[in-house]
């Protein structure tokens, strides 16, 4: 199933004014409200044989010229079967940084989800392990935000070192 045909029956599903598209090079983009989210990676998957996940990110758009939204996920699926390749992206602002996780339908969304918690502060409703996975459970903040300084809040000291012994 071609990009277009994929698109036209996602619009479908969705309804029309909750789907806007992009494309850049051979990249084609399809972005969803909020609320339409699950619905539209549950349709991909289901309907769209997008079978596997590869990627879900962030972006921090803070400062970044003209943006209207702090935060874009990107979800980047792949139909095994085609080649096909779709970008899904959401944009989020503060104070509502919650999704619902795509771990339902990917398993692999497990540590991409929390690798996004951990470093930006979003929440994935639904994932069955929310917790960091690289920074200390001490830590409060988000380092990949853009308002986090680049050096640290002074923090450090706060964590318990940790040696290794000699073998």
């Amino acid at each position: 199933m071609s990009h277009e045909a994929t698109l036209t029956r996602l619009r479908d599903h969705l309804g029309a004014d909750a789907l806007r598209t992009e494309e850049f090079k051979d990249n084609v983009r399809v972005l969803v409200p909020r609320g339409k989210l699950y619905g539209a990676l549950e349709f991909l998957k289901q309907q769209g044989g997008f079978d596997l996940l590869i990627d879900v990110t962030a972006v921090d758009y803070l400062h970044y010229p003209k943006a209207q939204d702090r935060f874009g996920m990107i979800y980047a699926l792949l139909n095994t079967n085609t080649g096909e390749r779709l970008f899904v992206k959401v944009y989020l602002n503060e104070p509502e940084l919650s999704v619902p996780s795509a771990f339902p339908l990917w398993k692999g969304a497990d540590w991409l989800e929390r690798e996004v918690y951990d470093m930006f502060g979003i929440l994935f409703e639904g994932h069955p392990n929310m917790r960091r996975i690289l920074m200390p459970e001490e830590f409060t903040a988000f380092p990949l935000r853009k308002d986090y300084p680049m050096k640290g809040r002074g923090e450090r000291h706060n964590f318990p070192v940790i040696t290794r012994a000699e073998s």
